[in-house]
């Protein structure tokens, strides 16, 4: 992949490149939001990495004018130095598909890296298998204990998404971009919507090992259960 970084580290920025390199990435990294905004212009990624904080703005300046100009395709990883749920929660909401906390571990950004990948390449995607769940996105088919579940297009996208994103904190606004289209004319309780049927026809109560959780003010939380032995 061609990765743009936003680093304004030197130090950080050597480091991570020397890291996507030995994996066979190209990279290009700048030091300001303003540079790497330029770049965007002119220069086609396959992934960005954008560091939270830049001495001329921060990932809320640049990931709003990704989204609107490059759309929702491209996958973007935010790195930051605050671990606190506000911060997560703003990355997301402004357009981040997942974020890493500094400092930063050599395989753990590779292994983050390769997930964002083939989140978009869903068409190559293996079966998913997932306790009493299985999803083949190539063939749009979703079973629950071995029985195909009837669902829409979007139930089937959501769900889809959610199952490659066990554990992450969703807001609705960022479903909603991801699953329905950053122009659509609809507004977040369609998220909710799709969220309660989803609960009912998977039985997304823990029961069958995971739960889908409402967290208040920001949206969802898919996440795995321990059923009894």
């Amino acid at each position: 992949m061609h990765i743009g970084i936003a680093e304004d580290d030197p130090d950080q920025l050597a480091l991570i490149s020397l890291w996507l390199e030995a994996a066979q990435h190209s990279v290009r990294g700048f030091g300001t939001a303003a540079d790497y905004l330029d770049a965007l212009k002119k220069e086609h990624f396959d992934l960005l990495i954008i560091d939270w904080m830049l001495p001329d703005g921060t990932g809320i300046d640049l990931l709003p004018w990704v989204r609107s100009n490059l759309g929702w395709d491209l996958p973007v990883l935010v790195v930051t130095a605050r671990e606190d749920e506000a911060t997560v929660v703003q990355a997301l909401q402004a357009g981040a598909d997942d974020y890493v906390v500094k400092p930063l571990k050599h395989l753990e950004l590779l292994a983050r890296l390769a997930a964002l990948a083939r989140r978009v390449r869903s068409g190559g995607m293996p079966v998913l298998r997932l306790g009493a769940f299985e999803i083949d996105v190539s063939c749009q088919r979703l079973t629950l204990d071995d029985e195909p579940v009837t669902m829409t297009q979007k139930e089937f996208d959501l769900s889809a998404y959610l199952f490659q994103n066990p554990g992450k904190l969703l807001s609705r606004d960022h479903l909603l971009n991801k699953i329905w289209g950053i122009n659509v004319d609809v507004d977040t309780r369609t998220v909710d919507t799709h969220v309660s049927r989803l609960r009912k026809k998977l039985s997304l109560d823990g029961s069958k090992g995971w739960k889908l959780s409402p967290v208040y003010g920001v949206g969802y939380r898919f996440e795995r259960v321990e059923l009894p032995s």
